[in-house]
């Protein structure tokens, strides 16, 4: 096999080592593995991108993540909570700019508690037909029930990466197996479980990259988020580069190798990738194995005090205008906006254990 041309590569048969050839690719086969991967994204998840909007409703956070701008130890930081009702009325508007899930996002404390957010899932659920999704860190199986009993449809929490060294390095308040560990509780309670890492911690290589994308598929994902490490100058690694730094172009190697291996699982185009490369990083994205868009509608007077990195595209825009320039972004690849709530293809096989 021309291990440049990804497009006899069975999914099944991606090993380590093929992975790792494609994450090398260059010249014709980069253009035949981002053709590859943009078929395999059609074939498996069709032409519709959803867009998922996100609430980023709180910065309070007690861990102190070495690479995050909202880490505790970042007192410049201004910290905010909004309100259940504030919130819910965001949400409100959301289905009006053809957003059908929202994503509720916050730092890893208790901005809010389990009863509020509890409530507010109800809330959402009973007043809109939108989608819920939760981000707000790692808690009991007690807590992830009881929101699932809410009415939850899916939670995301990301492992960041399979190097144990490296983990226990940037999160000083978290052990990766209790990260795990929370994965494997949302999966086996029947929620659509979503995760994913950064391309290019300080220290991570080529073969780490390789083990994270494969270890997205041993997890069996139904969402997989993922984006470049941008250094941000509050944080102690403020002056350690991404490590791919002048090779770019791992960025959309990694979304693509992550398509094939991970055919059927949604995956976003992250914001992240706009920061990079702005006003295409995210559009490109989607021509390269992504299918879901997340907008920002966190509510205007807070979002600059919620940059996990610098150069976070959309901080000075109203969740009108984001909506407006999202639906010309996805028309002008011509892709089409996504109906429904657009679940995980494989919600069928989940069962309450």
């Amino acid at each position: 096999m021309n291990d440049q041309n990804c497009g006899h590569v069975r999914e099944e048969a991606l090993s380590k080592d093929t992975v790792l050839r494609l994450l090398e690719s260059e010249g014709d086969g980069l253009k035949e593995l981002y053709s590859r991967a943009d078929r395999m994204r059609q074939e498996h998840m069709g032409d519709e991108v959803y867009v998922r909007g996100i609430i980023e409703f709180s910065n309070l956070c007690a861990n102190d993540c070495l690479y995050c701008g909202i880490r505790a130890s970042n007192f410049r930081v201004n910290r905010y909570t909004m309100t259940v009702d504030e919130i819910l009325e965001t949400v409100k508007s959301f289905e009006s700019m053809g957003q059908t899930t929202v994503v509720l996002q916050s730092g890893e404390t208790p901005g809010l508690d389990d009863g509020e957010i509890g409530r507010l899932i109800r809330a959402i659920k009973s007043e809109t037909s939108l989608a819920v999704t939760l981000s707000v860190g790692n808690r009991s199986r007690e807590i992830y029930r009881f929101w699932k009993d809410c009415g939850m449809d899916r939670y995301l929490i990301r492992f960041e990466t399979t190097d144990r060294r490296l983990f226990a390095r940037l999160h000083p308040d978290c052990s990766f197996d209790e990260r795990i560990e929370c994965l494997h509780t949302l999966n086996k309670l029947g929620v659509q479980t979503g995760s994913g890492f950064m391309i290019g911690l300080p220290g991570e290589t080529l073969e780490v990259l390789a083990d994270n994308i494969l270890f997205c598929r041993e997890l069996d994902l139904d969402m997989i988020g993922i984006g470049p490490y941008i250094p941000h100058p509050d944080t102690p690694l403020a002056d350690e580069p991404n490590a791919y730094a002048g090779n770019e172009e791992i960025f959309y190697k990694t979304v693509s190798v992550l398509r094939i291996v991970n055919p059927d699982a949604h995956i976003p185009a992250t914001t992240a990738f706009d920061a990079v490369f702005p006003g295409v990083g995210r559009d490109l994205a989607l021509t390269r194995g992504a299918n879901v868009f997340m907008p920002n509608n966190t509510p205007l007077q807070h979002r600059k005090d919620y940059l996990l990195y610098p150069g976070k595209p959309c901080v000075d825009e109203n969740a009108d205008q984001c909506a407006t320039c999202v639906m010309m972004r996805i028309e002008a690849i011509g892709r089409k906006i996504g109906r429904g709530p657009g679940h995980s293809l494989k919600i069928r096989d989940k069962r309450l254990q």
